[in-house]
């Protein structure tokens, strides 16, 4: 064993010292693609210190006056850069946790105090080295020919030690919403001329403000979120699209949806230097202006389609003052797929067939306001001025024969018509654009 080398030391206080010692009741562990987060669960506040140790690389952390009454070995460092974790007792009364890893990290460290959603706990966030390299910004690959792609950022709410609501069964909010923000994705890959952009890939946390920096870093032309909603009454039912309100909520519902998910960092786990210190003014600038009535009239496109499967919970968009809704220059709606807390529709978003119906409905609502609208740049404005021609169905027509008599492909035929399926009816009016 090499000798050690000291790197650095950095102390951190949650309250007064502790008078009777703290326990660690749980340890959790997630990783993100940027980094590998532990949570350690308390009863209580203590004072803590981390130091960075090499020959062999290690992470120590000494918590003050604290047992450990979990099982360490239970946590899973499959594609992890964590090879061991590690506890011992130091000075009699402090617990030393030891993180072993295999590759070059930057620990980060917050203590949290407890809350209605959450208790005691300390925080530590492993980044990788390479993650922390400065990442020139996405930029749209606007050429010559001007045939870029629509930039969909999908963000599936919650994720990580951040369950969001519980329905019957142990259903998980975070579960059902990353499900259908798969689904939406694969349809939006089997698009021509839409990019998707997956905000949370996995079960890990991002925080709010950090759901909308990953849509502007890649210059989306839509954020869409998606959640599954809870009540205090599990009689409540419904989907519903949102917006970002400016002024008060349309509804009381609006609001205590709102705070529900804008509490979400207090469960995730979000250190006080990652609050927002963005939008102080910013509601009141005209681009924000403008975002706002995309949004809307976006989200209604949304919310018809979302109404052909579903009950709605209100036949129009309402608004809210939702923290991940507010980029000022990215049109952003939040979806609430349906009531977790309602065992009808909670058994319903717990399957694929439902799961795969809602993000159907979705997409079909966000194409529909892009083949109407398609940003300038685009290969859909760019179909859009090269105009086309209307196409009467007949009797005996096929999508794949239409398209090969046009000089087509089906692919670029189904997506400048909107169509899920090559499924066409006699009568139906086609949209052939030129080829």
């Amino acid at each position: 064993m090499g000798r050690a080398c000291w790197v650095g030391v950095v102390l951190y206080f949650l309250g007064s010292s502790a008078v009777w010692a703290v326990d660690v009741h749980d340890v959790r562990l997630w990783r993100a693609p940027d980094h590998t987060r532990i949570v350690f669960d308390l009863t209580g506040p203590a004072d803590y210190s981390l130091l960075v140790l090499s020959n062999p690389s290690r992470i120590v952390l000494d918590i003050q006056d604290t047992n450990l009454r979990t099982n360490l070995a239970d946590l899973n460092l499959v594609n992890t850069p964590v090879s061991l974790v590690r506890s011992g007792v130091r000075e009699g009364d402090d617990l030393r946790i030891v993180i072993e890893v295999s590759a070059r990290l930057d620990p980060r460290s917050f203590a949290l105090e407890a809350n209605d959603q959450a208790g005691y706990r300390l925080v530590v966030d492993l980044y990788d080295f390479q993650a922390l390299q400065a990442v020139p910004a996405v930029k749209k690959s606007v050429q010559e020919s001007a045939k870029r792609d629509i930039i969909i950022a999908i963000d599936a709410g919650h994720g990580g030690e951040d369950p969001g609501a519980t329905g019957p069964n142990r259903l998980r909010e975070k579960d059902v919403v990353l499900a259908i923000a798969k689904e939406l994705r694969a349809l939006f890959k089997a698009d021509v001329g839409f990019q998707p952009v997956m905000v949370r890939s996995g079960d890990y946390y991002v925080s709010l403000k950090g759901r909308r920096d990953l849509a502007r870093k890649h210059q989306a032309d839509l954020f869409v979120s998606i959640h599954a909603d809870a009540f205090k009454r599990p009689q409540a039912h419904g989907a519903s699209v949102y917006a970002l309100s400016n002024g008060g909520a349309t509804s009381t519902a609006a609001l205590y949806l709102a705070q529900r998910e804008n509490a979400a960092d207090l469960v995730g786990g979000v250190s006080l230097s990652d609050k927002d210190d963005v939008l102080a003014g910013v509601l009141a600038d005209l681009s924000m202006t403008s975002t706002l009535d995309t949004s809307l009239k976006l989200g209604s496109r949304v919310l018809r389609n979302v109404d052909d499967i579903a009950r709605l919970h209100k036949k129009q968009v309402e608004q809210a003052g939702f923290a991940v809704l507010k980029s000022p220059d990215v049109p952003s709606i939040l979806v609430e797929t349906g009531f977790i807390s309602n065992p009808k529709e909670a058994s319903l978003l717990a399957t694929s067939r439902y799961q795969k119906k809602m993000a159907s409905a979705i997409h079909r609502g966000i194409k529909e306001w892009f083949f109407a609208h398609p940003p300038s740049g685009t290969l859909l404005a760019w179909q859009k001025q090269q105009g086309g021609q209307l196409y009467t169905v007949a009797r005996g027509d096929t999508l794949s024969g239409i398209a090969d008599r046009f000089s087509i492909s089906l692919a670029d035929l189904k997506s400048y018509n909107t169509m899920d399926s090559s499924k066409i009816l006699v009568g139906q009016k086609l949209n052939i654009p030129k080829s």
